[in-house]
């Protein structure tokens, strides 16, 4: 994976695990990507309006993300409490949206496939936020 040997390159160290990180910030970029998608099929499908909310809340869950994959990118003077919110953020996202998504899995394959993907990216931000220390800036 090139995030993993642009972090093990940096001339910082990791604010956690690198293993944990690289994987958080792929399923954040793969969440994204899956969210922009599923709202752009919903944005196809007969009904728009049933699934209004499910466009809404993937752009949103998308958005995040994609600002998620990015803080986590960067290495220099890293304040892990903002770190830490932001993690946070992309976890209750991930997670409303693959509960929005599987309320029409059934119907619209793209909603289960996006459910799955949040989900995944649910579980990774959970386990980097076991490994983001609570405190203030960290000085490397």
């Amino acid at each position: 994976m090139k995030t993993q040997e642009m972090l093990r390159s940096h001339p910082r160290k990791p604010l956690t695990e690198l293993d944990d990180l690289t994987s958080c910030i792929a399923a954040c970029i793969d969440c994204a990507d899956a969210c922009t998608t599923c709202a752009d099929a919903c944005l196809g499908e007969q009904n728009v309006q049933m699934l209004a909310r499910c466009i809404r809340i993937d752009l949103d869950c998308a958005d995040i993300c994609q600002t998620t994959a990015r803080i986590l990118s960067r290495q220099t003077e890293t304040n892990p409490q903002l770190v830490r919110v932001q993690v946070e953020a992309a976890l209750t996202a991930s997670r409303i949206c693959a509960e929005e998504c599987e309320r029409h899995a059934e119907m619209h394959v793209h909603c289960r496939v996006c459910a799955s993907v949040c989900r995944m990216c649910e579980q990774s931000c959970r386990q980097l936020l076991t490994g983001i220390p609570a405190g203030g800036a960290v000085s490397h």
